[in-house]
């Protein structure tokens, strides 16, 4: 383990480029594929890019104003120490695998991870379970840090607190760092994206890197059998689409005038929704001025597959 920079009231803009250097733990399950929220494009994009912006949703701000409260609740709770490190680490074998973590356990080997979850996800914390991109960052920090265990804590929004530790496991740790050696090596380092993974993450990842197109065509080669599957697929969603629609059409014919209808296993409603939409063909025949001044104009790309 070898110090990278002072994290100590370095401002965020500095603490974002230290970042771009190399793999944190919070990049590490998305590399690896599981984290749900984030891909593989997505680390790659932010690793290759020269912007410095970083989506900051609610949830993430509170787990940030939540983590010296995670601390303390996990030091009342194992009557052990922790502090916080002040440095971002990177492994000397592997200087593209970098380690900002939460904190430290005085007295041992180990280091803590501070979670905050919402109560709608508490079913992925029960029974002992640790979210598997989770587990992944712990693994990715022993390593770094060269610790024999990493705890985690989690506060799950008024309802409980709970912490593991976690032992450390080579065989993970040797599979995690080809895969992050790989990723870095073979993809960052040579600028060439890595394969989509189907997720609508990745559809947004696409949008966005290939905003902007030419009026150029290209020979399409080596994806007939890729297409052919795609119009299989096609048919079987509208089929199962169909499927889907006919069950509610039934329930809606079942309820009537109802709104709710429920049993043991299940809760079905169809109640009234009142909303409010602009109506803005009559917006633009009556009243062109001020349609003019307040139209947005947003630039997609639309993808289509035609049989030739």
């Amino acid at each position: 383990m070898e110090k990278l920079t002072v994290t100590k009231n370095l401002p965020r803009e500095e603490w974002l480029k230290w970042r771009k250097m190399g793999i944190g733990g919070s990049d590490a399950g998305a590399v690896c594929g599981l984290n749900p929220y984030r891909t593989a494009l997505e680390v790659y994009l932010d690793k290759t890019s020269d912007s410095l912006e970083i989506s900051d949703s609610e949830a993430m701000r509170q787990g940030r104003e939540f983590e010296d409260y995670v601390a303390r609740r996990f030091m009342e709770a194992t009557r052990k120490k922790v502090r916080r490190a002040n440095f971002m680490y990177y492994d000397e074998k592997n200087p593209f695998m970098l380690a900002d973590v939460d904190r430290m356990v005085a007295g041992e080997n180990a280091g803590l991870e501070c979670k905050t979850a919402s109560p709608y996800l508490a079913e992925r914390w029960k029974d002992g379970k640790i979210p598997l991109s989770y587990q992944i960052q712990c693994h990715h920090y022993m390593y770094v840090c060269g610790a024999d265990a990493w705890y985690i804590a989690v506060l799950i929004y008024g309802r409980e607190f709970k912490f593991q530790r976690i032992e450390r496991d080579e065989r993970i740790q040797s599979d995690l760092i080809q895969i992050e050696k790989d990723f870095w090596e073979n993809h960052v380092l040579k600028h060439k994206m890595p394969d989509p993974d189907g997720s609508k993450l990745a559809d947004s990842v696409l949008a966005e890197y290939f905003k902007d197109s030419r009026e150029i065509s290209i020979p399409l080669s080596g994806f007939d059998g890729k297409l052919a599957r795609r119009e299989e697929l096609a048919e079987g969603i509208e089929k199962l689409e169909r499927e889907k629609r006919l069950i509610e059409q039934e329930l809606k014919l079942y309820l009537g005038e109802a709104e709710l209808a429920e049993n043991d296993r299940y809760r079905v409603s169809w109640k009234q929704v009142d909303s409010s939409r602009l109506d803005e063909k009559r917006l633009k025949e009556e009243r062109p001025e001020i349609y003019e001044q307040y139209k947005k104009t947003i630039k997609s790309r639309r993808f289509t597959v035609k049989a030739a």
